[in-house]
C-alpha cells in the first residue's frame, strides 16, 4: 500500500508527516515549517511548497495526493475557503491554487474532522470500539467545533460544514458571537467564555484552570457556579447531538475536555437530557494530543 502524506496548516506552524501506509500507519517523514502568514496569502502557498520539498528530500518518495488540515473550511460550492482564523485564506481558492502551483491533488478537511479521523484511524477510537461506525471529534478550547466521521470518511456535508456544532443555539445567555448569532455552543461554555462568566459574577479575571481547581477545594462559590454552567450545558449540548446524530462514540479533544469532571458528572447531564432511558454513546478521552491534526490529514487520502 501507498504512503500516507499529511500536512497540518496552522497559524504558526506547518506541520508534515508521512505514514507507512493504511494498515500500518508508522511515521516515516514528520517535518514542520513557519506558516508565516502575516506575510500575506502567496506566501502561505509557498511555504506549503517549501514544506514538502523538505519533505520528498528527507524520505526519497514522491507523493500523488496530500490531504491537508485547515483552519476553517473549503466551500464545496466556491471552492473558496471560509470560517479561517487566518483571515488572510478567507475567500481565496486554496485547494487550486496548491494544485496549480505544486502540481499535486490535495484533499482539504478543517482542524476538527482531522481530529476525528485520526482518533477514529489510530487513536482512542481504534482502541477501544474499532468497530464504531459514526464517530463525532468535539473540539473544545477557545473555539467549539467538531468533526463527523462515518464508516472511515469525514462527512464535509453539502456545505462544508458538517460537524460545525460549536455555531448550533444553545443558550441566550452566551450573548454574541462574532458568526453573527447569538448564543451558540462556542458562547456558552468555550474556555474564554466561561471566563468571562466567571469574571461577570466574581469581578475577578481567572483563568479555567484555576476556576475548575478552586470548585474542587470548595473555596470559591463562584467557580461552583462557573463549573456548574459548564456542566448544565455541556449535558444539553452533547445531548442535542446525540439526539440528532446518535453516534457510537464521542471524542473530547480541546483544552475544556481535558476537565475530568465532564467524564463523570458532566455524562450523569447528557443521561438526563438525551432522548433515551440510557447513555448508550461511549466519551472517550483523545489518544493523539497535538498529532491528531497531522495524523489526521494522512487519512483524509487513506
Amino acid at each position: 500500500m501507498k504512503p500516507l502524506w499529511g500536512i497540518d496548516l496552522g497559524g504558526t506552524k506547518i506541520e508534515g508527516v508521512i505514514l507507512k501506509s493504511q494498515d500500518d500507519p508508522s511515521v516515516l517523514t514528520r517535518l514542520r515549517v513557519d506558516t508565516e502568514r502575516d506575510k500575506g496569502y502567496d506566501h502561505i502557498v509557498s511555504q506549503v511548497g517549501v514544506l514538502i520539498d523538505k519533505m520528498k528530500q528527507e524520505s526519497g518518495l514522491e507523493p500523488s495526493i496530500i490531504g491537508m488540515g485547515t483552519p476553517g473550511a473549503l466551500d464545496p460550492i466556491t471552492h473558496t475557503i471560509k470560517n479561517s482564523n487566518t483571515t488572510v485564506m478567507n475567500g481565496m481558492p486554496f485547494k487550486r491554487d496548491l494544485e496549480e502551483r505544486l502540481n499535486l491533488e490535495f484533499e482539504l478537511a478543517n482542524d476538527a474532522n482531522c481530529f476525528a479521523i485520526a482518533e477514529a484511524k489510530m487513536g482512542i477510537v481504534k482502541d477501544v470500539m474499532p468497530q464504531a461506525r459514526m464517530v463525532f471529534g468535539v473540539i473544545m478550547g477557545s473555539g467549539v467545533g467538531g468533526g463527523l466521521v462515518m464508516d472511515g470518511k469525514v462527512w464535509n456535508g453539502r456545505q462544508g460544514i458538517g460537524g460545525e456544532w460549536g455555531h448550533s443555539f444553545l443558550d441566550e445567555s452566551g450573548g454574541e458571537c462574532y458568526c453573527g448569532n447569538v448564543g451558540c455552543v462556542e458562547t456558552v461554555f468555550s474556555g474564554p467564555s466561561l471566563e468571562r462568566f466567571y469574571t461577570s459574577i466574581s469581578g475577578e479575571k481567572v483563568k479555567l484552570r484555576e476556576i475548575v481547581e478552586r470548585h474542587k477545594q470548595g473555596s470559591d462559590p463562584y467557580s461552583s457556579q462557573t463549573v456548574e454552567r459548564l456542566l448544565h450545558f455541556f449535558g444539553k449540548g452533547i445531548a442535542n447531538l446525540i439526539n440528532i446524530l446518535d453516534p457510537d462514540c464521542i471524542v473530547l479533544g480541546g483544552g475544556v475536555g481535558n476537565i475530568d469532571l465532564l467524564y463523570t458528572e458532566g455524562l450523569e447531564r447528557v443521561k438526563h437530557f438525551v432522548f433515551n432511558p440510557r447513555l448508550d454513546t461511549v466519551i472517550l478521552k483523545p489518544k493523539l494530543g497535538d498529532s491528531a491534526g497531522v495524523f489526521g490529514a494522512a487519512f483524509l487520502v487513506g
